[in-house]
């Protein structure tokens, strides 16, 4: 069996426990783009049990909150344990030209992907351009 000692990483799973408490929880990575009028935010969430997955709206700032347990039964004992447990949340501020009411969550392999589509009037759209000979469309 090989052992390996680094009290640094000790220090750094300490501070994450203390720190992951439901008032201020840990973060979790994510990606986010913009495709086919479309916003679309990826989070990172292996190991969440989707039940505690909780996703709010406030005006314009979205909540995610997921709460991570150990899997390990309890009087086992722990020979590694790096996984980060407790809770995890993130905080994003939305734009908007998004139409917060039309959101879309989905939670697969570990994965929460949320889906909110663009604004129809935040959409680019051509205008019509009048000059003294005619109309011209120009992209807006």
């Amino acid at each position: 069996m090989l052992i390996r000692t680094d009290p640094f990483r000790a220090l750094d799973q300490l501070t994450q426990q203390v720190l992951g408490t439901a008032s201020r929880p840990t973060a979790m990575p994510l990606e986010a783009w913009r495709q086919d009028g479309e916003f679309i935010v990826e989070f990172d969430l292996p190991g969440v049990d989707p039940e505690t997955i909780d996703v709010g709206l406030e005006r314009n700032v979205l909540t995610v909150r997921a709460e991570r347990r150990s899997r390990r039964p309890e009087g086992a004992e722990a020979l590694a344990d790096e996984r980060t447990e407790g809770v995890l949340g993130r905080e994003l501020i939305l734009g908007d030209a998004l139409d917060t009411g039309q959101i879309q969550a989905h939670y697969q392999d570990g994965v929460l992907t949320l889906r909110v589509p663009v604004a129809e009037e935040a959409k680019p759209r051509k205008v019509a351009v009048q000059t003294g000979g005619g109309k011209k469309e120009i992209n807006a």
